[in-house]
């Protein structure tokens, strides 16, 4: 939804007022709509009372629409242009002992560092915070000779040229994020790990003030993900998943620096939430203090979609997938389980309800397939839809994503009493099956299925299209756990109690030294930061 050109104006950092939360945004909120830049929506708007600030970390400076219509209660929006960092003056003096002194830092963050090359760089870089940008610290005969020097010490073996546009990306991002504007508020809470844990990390660092940290999924595993798949990036290299590869190469370069990224800001937090258990295992490996871990699962209006009412008017069987259409949600698996179903349900619907302007060279490959398979009439790319006008519409939805957190799309659509056929990714059979201490156990809300299975997939979903016993029992199980388990307004009051613990909260020295960050007794989740 688009904004009126009033609220577009809405003063950035160091201009804004201080806001009682920080929210830190990376490629979500509030220009790309999905399960977490919803949540961020309504988590605001639930907090009617306190202020936000949203810190958009974004990939350049050209021009987006607002995906939402951002509450009264957000006071200002700064922009973190990670592919575009300040530009600086042209030239000033010392450069070249500025380089050769940020070097070691940066080597190590780019091989596994944290909190201490955080904080050695967002030392050295302070004082020409508005001076220094992109021209010294990327640009300069200066940095192109860093640049050569850390490439023989961190990968001697690897084409020079890749390292350069590698690591330069990488350390664009870091800029960035490190010297923009650095919004006031009384506590900062990034969404991901990332450039926003980094964000996090330095706000930490800076201010005194607490930092929170909320992931719906960890991130360097899907940046894990996309960073394998991603072929363009690592030419000439080998890309396989073999045992026995010894060298360290480019993908090496990119995972090291995003788990850096996550170690700083798992340091810097005093609160690391998650959404279920299965995550908290990825964070303590990581090396998140296991006494700052917490668990909070997402919430969703329950009382609103347990209203929604089946339709009934005459239609075929309709099954959904709802998200946007990227690679992450395997959209491919869905189609092709679509023309296994069409095999003994000819009029089946699958529909695909979600945006298509994230990556339309994916949406394009996945109707292709559709073409090719002869599902032009079977398959239907709705764009994105009011939910609630299709829930009642909806016999199951299915979810094929190689990559979950804790989808919405499952409460919501087990809310309004529709069972879902999901991967076992995330907290899907959680959610599906219920947890171990579900009292009284409520039984399947639909199946689960292995990652990238059209056969799979089809046969979970042709008992639940065929059997309408079976799909009656698991819409009432589904039901009845989202209520009991996942009502937003209970969820609500624990990010509350969570904001008002630490706005309250003194600030501490400023400190660019990570033996600064002592524990001390917190009344929320064992100990915390004190």
């Amino acid at each position: 939804m688009s904004r009126s050109p009033a609220r577009l104006s809405l003063p950035e950092a160091p201009h804004a007022p201080k806001a009682d939360v920080c929210l830190l945004m990376e490629g979500s909120y509030p220009y790309v709509a999905g399960g977490v830049s919803t949540w961020t929506h309504d988590l605001i708007r639930s907090h009617a009372d306190l202020t936000f600030h949203i810190v958009a970390l974004v990939a350049d400076r050209s021009t987006r629409r607002l995906a939402y219509e951002l509450p009264p209660n957000v006071t200002g929006l700064t922009h973190v242009h990670l592919q575009d960092p300040p530009a600086g003056w042209r030239w000033q003096p010392g450069t070249g002992r500025l380089l050769a002194a940020l070097e070691k830092p940066l080597g190590r963050l780019q091989q596994g560092g944290g909190l201490a090359e955080v904080a050695e760089v967002l030392r050295l870089l302070a004082p020409r915070r508005g001076r220094i940008g992109k021209r010294a610290l990327l640009n300069s005969e200066d940095s192109f000779q860093m640049v050569v020097r850390m490439c023989r010490a961190a990968l001697p073996d690897a084409s020079f040229l890749e390292y350069f546009w590698g690591s330069r990306a990488l350390m664009s991002g870091l800029f960035a994020t490190l010297l923009v504007p650095m919004p006031q508020a009384g506590v900062y809470h990034a969404v991901s790990t990332g450039y926003a844990g980094l964000f996090a990390a330095r706000a930490r660092l800076e201010t005194g003030r607490p930092a929170l940290l909320t992931e719906h999924g960890i991130y360097t595993n899907e940046r894990r993900i996309e960073i394998l798949m991603a072929e363009w990036l690592f030419e000439g290299t080998d890309t396989s998943l073999a045992l026995d590869k010894k060298k360290r190469d480019l993908r090496d370069l990119w995972l090291d620096t995003f788990a850096s990224y996550s170690k700083a800001c798992y340091d810097a937090c005093d609160r690391i939430i998650t959404l279920y258990g299965g995550n908290q295992e990825f964070q303590r490996r990581q090396g998140a203090d296991p006494a700052k871990l917490m668990i909070v699962p997402n919430g969703i209006d329950y009382a609103g979609y347990s209203q929604v009412r089946r339709d009934p008017a005459p239609r075929p069987p309709t099954i959904a997938l709802i998200g946007r259409v990227v690679p992450i949600k395997d959209v491919k698996t869905y189609v092709r389980a679509a023309a296994i179903l069409r095999e003994d349900i000819p009029d089946l619907k699958a529909m695909i309800l979600g945006p298509l302007e994230e990556d339309p060279g994916y949406v394009e490959e996945c109707r292709s397939i559709v073409k090719h398979l002869g599902l032009e009439q079977t398959v239907i790319f709705a764009g994105r839809v009011k939910l609630t006008d299709w829930l009642g519409k909806i016999d199951a939805i299915a979810l094929t994503s190689v990559s979950e957190a804790q989808p919405l799309v499952i409460l919501e659509a087990g809310a309004s009493g529709v069972p879902t056929v999901a991967t076992d990714v995330g907290s899907c059979s959680e959610l599906l099956m219920g947890r171990p201490d579900e009292v009284p156990p409520l039984g399947p809300g639909g199946a689960v299925t292995p990652l990238a299975s059209p056969l799979d997939t089809a046969r979970e979903l042709r008992a639940l299209l065929l059997d309408r016993p079976w799909r009656d029992r698991c819409a009432q199980a589904i039901a009845r756990r989202v209520a009991q388990s996942y009502d937003k307004i209970a969820i609500d009051r624990v990010y509350r109690a969570i904001y008002d613990e630490h706005i309250a909260m003194p600030t501490r020295p400023v400190s660019h030294a990570p033996a600064a960050f002592k524990r001390s007794p917190s009344p929320l989740a064992g100990e915390g930061l004190g």
